[in-house]
């Protein structure tokens, strides 16, 4: 037994540390992501039945929504977030240090000022806002729900600032610490929940501060340790902040904003739209759905999220043989991941019947749905980040937007004829035909032909 254990160490050793160093770093780092993101995604099976038992499906249904909604905020960083990832890694690949720190300060500091003019702007608004409304609840609950909104807005301006470090760590290559991270904050949350269903009756107001707060918590630690120790190299400071840079940042980052919030249309407004046409509990379906589906999805993004920062740095240093072998590599993992989505979709009533037992039912033809969702959506990310990671997103940018444009009235009607399975088949449509337009802009610009609009 030991002689076959050492055998496959050797063997995973071998491939693991064979090809370009950029190579070798993205594959341990993939690596490390999966182990990481499997735990995440355990944490997350349990977390789901334990919340909805603790609050019953409805207030599920309602804190989804919400959180779906302040969510937002996670796009209105005006693209900083995205152009420190890559001017980042491009200082780094040039070697400039004293740069990227400049980078990361004036990000920090930039970012902290527009998320305090957002807070300032919330507090104002806030007792203005009929929330149970919004949310489609009942209006005795509008109180309880105006306090749940202030309390998770609040945290997730925070986790703005905090989650920078993610965006740092994984620019320098190192992706699967920001996810050790956030799999320590979700396990956290799991263990306070479970602690929660024991001491107390089921409380809509528990339950979104503690979602809301331990993450910003674990980063704001993290951020901390790290800053002092082994990033201290990077650490903000004030008198780093510089207004040249804020432009050069925002040159970049205003585009990954546009996009971002076309995209945010499309990804985010589902829940909205189901509550608003047909109730907060039919939110609990679409989403148990959705994350046992996207499940296949996260596992793509783990293996992609390192290249992002790779990509920046081949296109930096023109190594286009790389960047084509890296693509087939990824297409290929594209076809397998369909394969098993395939097998997710033949699995799902008996997973669902095992996870969540009589309390939520997912129809079959939802989960047909997601299938075609889960696969068209890999196809397009697959482009999306290699154009992100070399900066070429100006066509990215219209399509984005002409595409969030028109998403909403068509979810609505769709949503209105089919139900849920029409919101889903929306999106699939969508992500085809953006993706067909992007994998034609990766092909001109890898073969040297791409001109005009397909070259910004």
């Amino acid at each position: 037994m030991n002689k076959y254990l050492i055998r496959y160490i050797d063997f995973l050793q071998n491939v693991l540390n064979r090809g370009h160093e950029r190579s070798v770093k993205a594959k341990k780092n993939v690596l490390g992501l999966l182990a990481l993101k499997g735990s995440g995604i355990a944490i997350s099976f349990f977390l789901v039945p334990l919340t909805i038992n603790y609050v019953e499906p409805t207030q599920y249904g309602i804190w989804i929504t919400l959180s779906s909604l302040v969510a937002w905020l996670n796009y209105f960083d005006i693209g900083f977030g995205h152009g420190l990832r890559n001017k980042f890694s491009e200082a780094l690949a040039n070697g400039e240090t004293e740069k990227a720190r400049i980078y990361v300060s004036t990000t920090y500091f930039s970012l902290g000022a527009v998320i305090g003019l957002i807070l300032i702007l919330f507090f104002i608004v806030n007792p203005f806002l009929n929330w149970a409304n919004i949310l489609n609840a009942k209006q005795e609950m509008a109180t309880e729900l105006s306090t749940l909104a202030l309390i998770v807005f609040v945290f997730f301006c925070l986790q703005f600032i905090f989650q920078l470090l993610s965006t740092v760590l994984t620019a320098n290559h190192e992706p699967a610490k920001a996810s050790l991270l956030q799999t320590l904050g979700s396990f956290i949350s799991l263990l306070i929940i479970f602690v929660l269903t024991k001491i107390t009756e089921g409380n809509l107001l528990y339950l979104g501060a503690v979602l809301s707060a331990t993450p910003v918590v674990v980063m704001g630690i993290a951020g901390i340790w790290f800053y002092k120790t082994s990033y201290k190299q990077f650490s903000p400071s004030f008198r780093l902040f510089n207004l040249v840079y804020v432009r050069d940042l925002m040159g970049l980052g205003i585009q990954f904003f546009i996009i971002n919030i076309s995209v945010l249309v499309m990804l985010n407004t589902d829940n909205i739209v189901i509550t608003q046409l047909l109730g907060p509990e039919k939110v609990t379906v679409f989403n148990v759905a959705y994350k046992l589906f996207t499940m296949i999805s996260m596992i793509f993004i783990l293996i992609a999220t390192p290249l992002w920062s790779a990509y920046t740095d081949a296109y930096t240093k023109g190594d286009f043989d790389w960047i084509k072998r890296t693509l087939k590599n990824v297409q290929k993992i594209w076809l397998l991941l369909g394969v098993l989505t395939i097998g997710v979709l033949f699995i799902s009533p008996w997973f669902f019947k095992l996870w969540l037992g009589d309390t939520v039912h997912v129809p079959f033809t939802l989960s047909i749905a997601m299938t075609t969702y889960v696969i068209s959506y890999i196809w397009m990310t697959i482009y999306t980040f290699l154009l992100n990671g070399m900066g070429k997103i100006r066509l990215q940018l219209y399509v984005a937007t002409i595409a969030g444009a028109i998403y909403i009235p068509l979810v609505i009607y769709f949503g209105k004829i089919l139900g849920l399975e029409g919101i889903t088949y929306l999106s699939t449509v969508f992500f085809i035909f953006t993706g067909i337009i992007y994998w034609v802009q990766t092909k001109k610009i890898l073969n040297k032909t791409a001109v005009g609009l397909w070259d910004k």
